[in-house]
């Protein structure tokens, strides 16, 4: 039930971080993987390496998910490496911390341009491939700032909330092709994404904040996407999986005892 072998699989953003781990747990589950990635060069390297050293094929690709020729062009690659997809997951972003009205137009476009509209051509791709074979599994990697939003992230979680929408109607729309659709949100995770973010005052908070007392790994945050790719997630389709150490939770705010 939890195993993928044979399946064909693409994950953006795929070279650093929580889509690099993702791509390697795929291999390891027996999925050949295709990815896309911005600028790490070595970091793509680098995961291609790990996906082989599994034993799986690997297909990495040099592009902005942003620009729909190109995640177009992604999709009719891995299609005429493998024969089809079998899992789809968006998870290419960037992070913008800013006030609201510091902003640019150009700020604000930039940043859905790979945060939002690429989850937007992404789950296009895969389900075009998907309806015609017969089904698959989309994944859109959200994060818990859709439901607590944090200030000036307004663009960052302005698309996390889009892409919640758009999972829950694409779940409903592509359900009777046999594809499922589901969304995956992280709490605080160790990522490059977050390096510059998270200064050691920001660490401290998530600490006290999250009630397991700790930041999440990539490597956690991915056991649980893998079972959404899988078939013990079958029936299980518009569903926004959080994972943030209880995190949205707590309520605590310290209380006087009466």
């Amino acid at each position: 039930m939890f195993g993928l072998e044979g399946k064909r699989a693409v994950v953006t953003g795929a070279s650093q971080g929580i889509g690099a781990s993702a791509a390697v747990a795929l291999a390891a589950a027996g999925a050949n993987v295709a990815g896309m990635y911005r600028s790490a060069d070595a970091a793509a390297a680098e995961t291609v390496a790990a996906v082989r050293a599994h034993g799986r094929e690997a297909i990495m690709v040099k592009g902005d998910t942003g620009d729909s020729a190109q995640v177009d062009e992604l999709a009719r690659a891995v299609v005429a490496a493998w024969g089809g997809i079998d899992i789809w997951v968006n998870n290419a972003a960037r992070l913008l911390v800013q006030p609201f009205l510091e902003m640019t137009d150009e700020d604000w476009h930039g940043l859905l341009a790979a945060n939002l509209h690429g989850y937007y051509y992404g789950c296009r791709a895969a389900a075009r491939q998907m309806v015609a074979q017969g089904g698959g599994r989309i994944v859109n990697v959200s994060s818990v700032v859709s439901i607590q939003p944090i200030a000036e992230l307004s663009a960052y979680v302005t698309a996390k909330g889009g892409i919640i929408g758009l999972t829950k109607v694409l779940a409903v729309e592509l359900a009777p092709h046999g594809i499922t659709v589901n969304a995956l949100s992280p709490g605080a995770t160790d990522t490059p994404l977050n390096q510059t973010a998270y200064t050691p005052e920001v660490r401290r908070n998530y600490e006290q904040r999250i009630p397991l007392g700790r930041i999440g790994a990539a490597a956690e945050i991915v056991d649980a996407l893998l079972f959404l790719c899988t078939d013990a997630a079958r029936y299980v389709t518009g569903h926004d999986l959080v994972v943030d150490g209880g995190l949205i939770l707590n309520g605590t705010v310290g209380h006087a005892r009466t």
